[in-house]
């Protein structure tokens, strides 16, 4: 079995965006992980969400990873976004949305 550090990086790999949160984007367990899943509806990207307080592997090992130590975290292409407060930040001033189309992931058509 991989290790945790090799299935962060096999589940970053998988999507364009990934989002590890506390509980789903239907039942956010936390204020900042629902947070950052509003952003994403908002935002209108596909993504992939990774409940954490089913893994206490990845939940230890995603701090290490992205050298960041809270959960919620935001991968766009491989690249490490931000937590909660930065995302919301970038939302806001139109930066997530722009660096999600720099990245070249396509949002739904309507």
């Amino acid at each position: 079995m991989a290790n945790a550090a090799e299935r962060i990086e096999d589940i970053i790999a998988s999507s364009d965006v990934v989002l590890f949160m506390k509980g789903v984007p239907a039942a956010p367990q936390c204020g900042f992980s629902a947070a950052v899943v509003q952003v994403l509806a908002q935002v209108g990207v596909p993504y992939r969400a990774v409940d954490v307080l089913q893994d206490f592997e990845v939940r230890e090992a995603i701090k290490a990873y992205s050298n960041w130590p809270t959960i919620p975290q935001l991968y766009v292409k491989g690249e490490f976004v931000g937590g909660c407060d930065i995302v919301r930040e970038m939302f806001q001033a139109g930066e997530l949305t722009a660096l999600i189309a720099d990245k070249g992931v396509a949002a739904p058509v309507a």
